[in-house]
């Protein structure tokens, strides 16, 4: 009886997480769709804008404030799915690293502990990322796309026009397209991310105990924090994956080391850093969010189902 009912509060917990960071990826998206739009644009046609201001300007002519926002919705998908499936693994990851480590408890891990196992916990989703993040980068690039000649860009596309063209052309495969790349950013990205949310949890918290919880004020603080550490440790090899993704709509697309070493040979290393900026910006409300959302809806939910009926 005792080892069903922990399996039952195994799997609250997972559906608890699972829960909160779908809610955290809502609020990321929320919070900064326009600057990751221009980030994409800029990363994938680098000479094309003088800068994040420019850039932003220059869709808002051209299409609108409907172009700040094209792909939302699968940038929705895409966040909802990544962080539902991150923190849910992240909780089962923790679990992992201790019982590696001989510890009883998750709570006993160091903040480097957490780092290492939201760096295994990126592995899993990744997979449900790939896919939506390669529809909203087709779908924020495609102006671009049809500036540069190719003719065959529709005019209007749909989160699921494109995933059809996709699954024509390329079959289930073509939705992974770029699945390495972004493993390359998950894995080390994330490993900094929850490691600078941790750390900068302990400096601002000054808890006696992970079990201790941190206010409102120091998860958003340090939810920007760990953003922010994120794309500035892996922002080269974001832009490498936003170029495979964009571009391997078109014919003699390559793959990352092909394409890194094609930029670094013809463009230079500056243009891996374009639109570093407007990342960086968006990086610390949007993961502040997200932090902050998860949290919260975790609390919630936890102190739901652990008060008694």
């Amino acid at each position: 009886m005792s080892s069903e009912k922990a399996q039952l509060t195994h799997l609250k917990q997972i559906l608890i997480n699972l829960i909160s960071g779908a809610m955290g990826g809502v609020a990321c998206v929320v919070s900064g769709q326009p600057f990751d739009t221009a980030k994409v644009k800029m990363q994938t046609f680098p000479t094309m804008y003088r800068g994040f201001v420019d850039c932003a300007v220059r869709t808002y002519h051209a299409e609108g404030l409907r172009g700040l926002y094209h792909g939302t919705t699968p940038a929705l998908l895409a966040n909802v799915a990544e962080n539902a499936v991150l923190f849910a693994c992240y909780g089962f990851c923790q679990s992992l690293v201790s019982s590696c480590l001989g510890l009883q408890d998750p709570s006993q891990l160091s903040d480097w502990h957490k780092a290492t196992a939201g760096s295994l916990a990126s592995v899993f989703s990744s997979l449900a990322l790939c896919p939506t993040e390669l529809v909203k980068c087709r779908i924020q690039t495609q102006h671009e796309m049809r500036l540069s000649g190719h003719k065959d860009i529709p005019q209007k596309s749909t989160p699921w026009s494109v995933v059809r063209a996709i699954m024509s052309s390329e079959g289930i495969p073509g939705l992974f397209r770029g699945l390495s790349s972004t493993w390359l950013r998950e894995i080390p990205g994330y490993f900094f991310f929850f490691g600078g949310y941790e750390l900068s949890i302990d400096i601002l918290s000054q808890r006696q105990s992970s079990k201790d919880l941190p206010g409102a004020l120091v998860v958003t603080v340090s939810g920007g924090v760990g953003g922010a550490c994120f794309w500035l440790s892996v922002y080269p090899v974001d832009s490498v994956k936003s170029r495979i993704q964009v571009l391997s709509s078109a014919p003699h697309s390559k793959g990352f080391m092909v394409s890194l070493l094609h930029i670094l040979r013809t463009e230079g290393f500056y243009p891996l850093y374009s639109g570093l900026m407007p990342t960086v910006v968006r990086a610390f409300p949007s993961n502040a969010a997200l932090f902050l959302a998860y949290e919260m809806t975790k609390r919630t939910l936890t102190d739901y189902c652990c008060a008694p009926i």
